[in-house]
């Protein structure tokens, strides 16, 4: 019985000794263990810190002020920002932002739906050309914006462009594309089209993918024709990213900068100043950056509302998928 008890407490008595030997060979402490994912995250902390909060901060700070250059800050309240009601450079540029907006939401997205449908129908039938189309439409979303500048710059030349040589070749009158104040923003929106076209194609070419191949074959067994199969199935099921599609548009056209920078500078006389463009010049050559925060933070606000406006359309959807 004695025998017993006493290899009962040296059972009791190894574990407890085994435990304080791990700990002292590996020399951590139980907090230790805690504070190993945040060291590893504070470098991304720090930096995101340093250079995305503090300086987001700091431009609704200056919002509020009035500061040329170096020189000391002066507040002003909400006069920057009452003062772009009365700029006529900046209503020209919302303006200019705002169509080149619309013409993403009703050429380009509705072109891209079309190359998809196409890519996914009967026009491609063959399964290789259809990953060989995906690969090229992804390309000039890749592309350098100084590249397509400078090769859309050349296609646009008054004397040698492709699109003047081409418009001669079949008796049709050319056009200075660039410097035309009627023609520069669309030439703009021209050139956007081929940049977004393919990975907007590559969004609804996911959307198309996650639709049943059965329903259609079973409307058409019916007696539907294509286009009631897209209008009635097709158009109903792609909804989620038409929104998404749309609004993301919408979204990234109100901060446009680089290509109406490269191809026109926003000219000529403001026919192609976008938002983001008229940012630049009164921040960075005029130096007045109270006045360019302003714009900035009113680039943020139609951001912020257009994302609002995302949230209520996507809640419209489910809703209207929970009733059904």
């Amino acid at each position: 019985m004695a025998w017993q008890t006493a290899r009962s407490d040296a059972t009791t008595v190894i574990p407890s000794t085994a435990v304080v030997s791990r700990r002292a060979r590996t020399g951590r402490t139980p907090g230790s263990r805690t504070m190993t994912p945040y060291l590893f995250l504070a470098p991304f902390f720090i930096v995101y810190s340093i250079f995305l909060l503090y300086p987001v901060i700091d431009a609704f700070r200056l919002s509020f002020n009035e500061r040329v250059g170096i020189s000391t800050a002066r507040f002003v309240g909400l006069e920057n920002y009452l003062a772009l009601l009365s700029d006529e450079r900046y209503l020209r540029a919302l303006l200019n932002t705002t169509l080149y907006a619309l013409g993403s939401l009703f050429i380009l997205s509705p072109l891209a739906l079309l190359v998809a449908l196409a890519v996914r129908s009967f026009v491609v039938p063959s399964l290789n050309l259809r990953s060989f189309y995906r690969v090229a439409f992804f390309l000039p979303n890749i592309t350098s914006f100084v590249v397509i500048a400078l090769m859309f710059g050349l296609v646009f030349d008054r004397d040698f462009g492709l699109l003047n040589a081409f418009l001669d070749a079949i008796g049709q009158p050319t056009h200075n594309w660039l410097r035309s104040e009627t023609l520069a923003l669309p030439s703009i929106m021209m050139v956007a089209i081929w940049t977004y076209l393919g990975i907007n194609s590559l969004y609804f070419l996911a959307g198309l993918q996650n639709i049943p191949d059965e329903l259609s074959e079973a409307a058409q067994l019916d007696g539907a024709g294509r286009f009631q199969v897209f209008w009635s199935i097709t158009l109903p099921l792609l909804r989620p990213t038409i929104l998404f599609v749309a609004i993301q548009a919408v979204i990234f056209s109100y901060q446009i900068f680089e290509l109406p920078f490269l191809l026109t500078r926003g000219g000529p006389s403001d026919a192609s100043l976008t938002l983001a463009v008229y940012l630049y010049e009164v921040g960075f050559q005029q130096f007045n950056q109270g006045y360019a925060a302003a714009i900035g933070y009113s680039l943020a606000m139609i951001s912020i509302l257009l994302a609002g406006v995302q949230l209520l359309l996507f809640r419209a959807f489910r809703d209207d998928e929970g009733a059904g």
